[in-house]
């Protein structure tokens, strides 16, 4: 979020036709909870043009870039690495040491699609499982942001927004932001 270090969500490989909606999706979960910005592959376009418009209707800061390398960004991130896997430590046993770890450092969370290679296991500083059973990596991710922000986000103020949900029981409401 706007005040605290930079928290970047990287979509860890993509095979189009079949992970764009997956993909799209860990990237409106990474800015819909707290995330500064998401790095999607290189083939990912459709999803980058997807988050790209939600961003500017729904608002902001938020960026959003395709990489050619997320390996290499991954090895030349300076700060800490959590890669979000069902085989690593419970989160509510690693949350508080990686929230005391970001607080002086940049955090880049690693989203995998297809299998990930070991190589990413040990570069990450966290390897990081919201429960060690078989779930959806947006599930994971959003789960883990909820817990490093502590519910903060939940209250984030969005700038330069074109459209707002309005909050109701039952229905739904969507305003332009000139109509308030």
């Amino acid at each position: 979020m706007q005040t605290e270090t930079e928290v970047t969500v990287v979509r860890l490989g993509h095979r189009p036709g079949r992970d764009e909606r997956m993909t799209t999706h860990v990237g409106l979960t990474a800015r819909a909870l707290g995330a500064g910005r998401v790095v999607l592959p290189d083939n990912a376009g459709k999803s980058r043009d997807t988050i790209v418009d939600i961003t500017e209707r729904f608002g902001g800061p938020f960026e959003v870039e395709c990489s050619e390398s997320q390996k290499a960004l991954i090895r030349n991130w300076e700060g800490k690495v959590v890669h979000l896997t069902m085989y690593g430590e419970r989160v509510q046993d690693v949350e508080e040491d990686v929230r005391e770890t970001w607080s002086d450092e940049p955090l880049l969370v690693v989203v995998g699609a297809e299998k990930v290679s070991f190589d990413v296991y040990e570069a990450a500083d966290w390897n990081v499982g919201v429960t060690n059973q078989p779930h959806s990596e947006v599930a994971g991710l959003a789960v883990f942001l909820d817990r490093l922000f502590e519910g903060r986000e939940l209250d984030r103020e969005w700038e330069d927004a074109d459209q707002r949900v309005i909050p109701k029981a039952t229905g739904k409401r969507v305003e332009s932001v000139d109509e308030e």
